[in-house]
C-alpha cells in the first residue's frame, strides 16, 4: 500500500496523502462506499465543498464533495469531467437510491474514483469525517488528531489529558470500549463498576441521561447526584445520523478545563473514524459487504451502488435467506452471543455454497445473500437450509426457523426477497408446534397471504362480525377462551378429536364448548360462507395477538 508520509523538514514537506483504500477502511460504508476506484493505492488529498456556482479551481488529488448534485442530471457528468481535468482524484455524490450506471462511466472514462455517501449524512460532517481521515501525522486539526485511528485508549488518554478529566469511551449500548489511564486523574464509583464491568452500571437516571445526550446537539453537562457520583460532561458520537456511540468525561475536584465544552465537541467529531473502525473486525471486505447487504435489504442503496460495494454483478440471480432462533436467549445479553455464533456458522456454511454469499445481522435474524445459480431447484436451497439450521444446532445447541425468500432475478428485487423470508419466519414461529422448522415462501404462500390481510388492516374492529365482536367482548371481560376454542375446531376442519387434542381437553368437553358458543353468540357454523369468514377474522386477529393464546383455561 502506497504511503507518503511527512518530510522531517517542514519547509520541504509535502501533504500528506493516505490512499484511497485506507481511507474508506477507516470511514466504513455508513460514511462513504466506493463506486468506482481506478486504482486501490490512488493517493487522496482533503475534501473541496462544492457550491454549483462556484469556479471549480484545480487541487491536485483533493476529494470534491458535489453537494446539491443529482446523479440523473448531466450537469452532474460534466462537473466528474471538470473534475478531473482540474486533478481532483475523487467525487463524492448522494445517490438517493439512483442508480449510477451513467456516472460509473464518466467516472471511469475521466480516471476519477466515483464515491457515495448515505442521504442522511449531513455534507459539514461528512467534510469533518473525511478531514480526519485524511489528516496525517502532526496535524493540528484538534488536540487529539494525531492518534492512530482505531486506537481508542490512546484517543481516551488524550481526550482526559485535553479536556482535564477521566474519559470513558462508550459504544451505543452504554458498554465500555475504551477509558483514560493517566496517572493521578480521579474517578469515583459508577466509572469504577463500568471499567469492572465493561458497561455502564445500572441507575435509575440511565435512561434519562443518555436520552438527554442522544438528543443534544453538542455535549451537556450533569450534576453530581450525591456521594460517589461527580460531575460530568458527555457527548453523542454520530456518523450522519447513526450513532456510533458516547463520550464521558468526568468533572472532579481538580474541574475540568474552562474550554471543556467546545474540546469535547471537537473530540465528538474527531471520534467518529475511530469508533468506526473500531466496529471493523478483522477482514474489511466481509465487514463492508455485511453493512452494504444490511442497507440493500432495508432498499436504502440503490442496485448500481449495491452491486460496486458486493463485488456482483447486478444482474446476479439471488434468494434471502433469514435464519433466527425459535426462542429468546435465556439471559440479558446472551441474544447478542447467540446472534454472532449464529452469524459465524452460517456465513461459514453459505460461503461454501457460493463464495460470493454474504451475510448480516439484524432485526433479531441473520441474513444470508445467496447467490443462485440458473436452475437450481427449491428443494436444494431448502436442503442446504435444514443442513446449516442442523449444524448450528449441533454445535451451539440453538434451535433455527429459517425463511427462504424467492430467487430475485436481479440485486434490486432483494428487498422483496427479504420482505418474504421474513413472513416465513412469523409464519414458522406462529405455527411452532408442528415439524416445520425451515420453509420458502412459496411452501407457506397462504399464510403469508393472511399476514399481508393483517398489514392492510382488513381486522379494523368496524368489520368484525357481530359473533365475533361479542365473542372476544366476553372473553376479555371474563377471562374466557371462546374465541381459541372455536378457532381450533375450524383450524382441525370440524374434526373435534384434532382440536381436542390441539387444546388439551378431552373431545367430549371440546364438543360442550363448541354447542355452548354458538348458542352464548348465534355462531352460525352450518353456513359456510360465515364459517369460511368467522374463521378468516379469528386466524387475523389471532396473528396480531388480539385475544388470549390460553388453551387450558375453562370458557366460562
Amino acid at each position: 500500500m502506497t504511503r507518503i508520509d511527512l518530510i522531517p523538514d517542514g519547509t520541504m514537506a509535502r501533504p500528506y496523502r493516505p490512499p484511497i483504500s485506507q481511507v474508506l477502511e477507516t470511514l466504513g460504508p455508513h460514511v462513504l462506499s466506493a463506486v468506482h476506484v481506478p486504482d486501490a493505492d490512488l493517493p487522496i488529498g482533503e475534501p473541496v465543498v462544492h457550491d454549483p456556482d462556484d469556479h471549480l479551481e484545480d487541487r491536485p488529488a483533493c476529494v470534491l464533495l458535489a453537494v446539491g448534485a443529482r446523479p440523473s442530471a448531466p450537469e452532474t457528468r460534466d462537473l466528474i469531467r471538470l473534475a478531473a481535468a482540474c486533478n481532483y482524484h475523487a467525487v463524492v455524490v448522494k445517490d438517493r437510491g439512483a442508480e449510477l450506471g451513467e456516472l460509473i462511466e464518466v467516472a471511469r472514462e475521466a480516471g476519477v474514483a466515483l464515491l457515495a455517501a448515505p442521504a442522511r449524512m449531513p455534507w459539514r460532517q461528512l467534510d469533518a469525517l473525511l478531514t480526519t481521515a485524511v489528516s496525517g501525522p502532526g496535524t493540528t486539526t484538534a488536540a487529539f488528531s494525531s492518534v492512530g485511528v482505531g486506537d481508542l485508549f490512546a484517543l481516551a488518554n488524550a481526550i482526559a489529558t485535553t479536556v482535564g478529566g477521566a474519559t470513558c469511551i462508550e459504544d451505543a449500548q452504554g458498554n465500555v470500549l475504551a477509558y483514560s489511564n493517566v496517572p493521578g486523574q480521579e474517578i469515583d464509583e459508577i466509572r469504577a463498576q463500568g471499567i469492572l464491568g465493561r458497561k455502564t452500571p445500572q441507575r435509575p437516571t440511565n435512561r434519562l441521561e443518555y436520552s438527554r445526550v442522544f438528543r443534544a446537539d453538542g455535549p451537556v453537562r450533569f450534576p453530581s447526584l450525591g456521594p460517589g457520583h461527580m460531575r460530568r460532561l458527555a457527548t453523542a458520537v454520530r456518523a450522519g445520523a447513526q450513532l456510533l456511540g458516547f463520550i464521558w468525561v468526568l468533572d472532579g475536584t481538580s474541574p475540568v478545563v474552562p474550554e471543556a465544552m467546545r474540546l469535547l465537541d471537537d473530540a465528538g467529531r474527531i471520534a467518529a473514524p475511530h469508533l468506526l473502525r473500531s466496529r471493523n473486525p478483522g477482514d474489511p471486505r466481509r465487514w463492508q459487504r455485511a453493512e452494504t447487504l444490511r442497507a440493500l435489504l432495508d432498499g436504502d442503496v440503490s442496485e448500481s451502488v449495491a452491486a460496486a460495494r458486493l463485488g456482483l454483478p447486478a444482474d446476479t440471480p439471488v434468494a434471502v435467506m433469514a435464519f433466527a432462533p425459535t426462542r429468546p436467549a435465556p439471559r440479558p445479553g446472551a441474544a447478542g452471543v447467540a446472534a454472532t455464533t449464529v452469524l459465524d456458522l452460517v456465513t461459514l456454511a453459505c460461503e461454501a455454497w457460493h463464495h460470493e454469499a454474504v451475510c448480516t445481522t439484524g432485526w433479531n435474524a441473520v441474513y444470508a445473500l445467496m447467490p443462485v445459480p440458473e436452475g437450481t431447484p427449491s428443494a436444494r436451497l431448502v436442503r442446504f437450509a435444514t443442513d446449516t439450521a442442523a449444524s448450528v444446532r449441533n454445535a451451539a445447541a440453538i434451535t433455527l426457523h429459517v425463511g427462504i425468500g424467492p430467487v430475485a432475478a436481479r440485486l434490486e428485487g432483494v428487498p422483496e426477497s427479504r420482505r418474504l423470508a421474513d413472513r416465513v419466519i412469523r409464519v414458522l414461529a406462529e405455527t411452532a408446534g408442528e415439524a416445520m422448522r425451515v420453509a420458502t415462501d412459496e411452501q407457506v404462500r397462504s399464510r403469508i397471504a393472511l399476514l399481508d390481510l393483517v398489514e392492510r388492516g382488513d381486522t379494523a374492529a368496524d368489520r368484525l362480525l357481530e359473533p365475533v365482536r361479542r365473542m372476544l367482548e366476553y372473553d376479555a371481560a371474563h377471562s374466557s377462551t371462546h374465541a381459541v376454542t372455536l378457532l381450533a375446531y375450524l383450524d382441525a376442519f370440524g374434526e373435534a378429536a384434532r382440536a381436542a387434542a390441539q387444546l388439551s381437553v378431552h373431545e367430549n368437553t371440546l364438543r360442550y364448548r363448541i354447542r355452548r358458543l354458538q348458542e352464548l353468540f348465534g355462531v352460525d357454523l352450518a353456513d359456510p360462507t360465515e364459517r369460511l369468514v368467522i374463521w378468516l377474522q379469528l386466524r387475523l386477529l389471532h396473528l396480531r395477538d388480539e385475544f388470549s393464546s390460553a388453551t387450558t383455561r375453562s370458557p366460562g
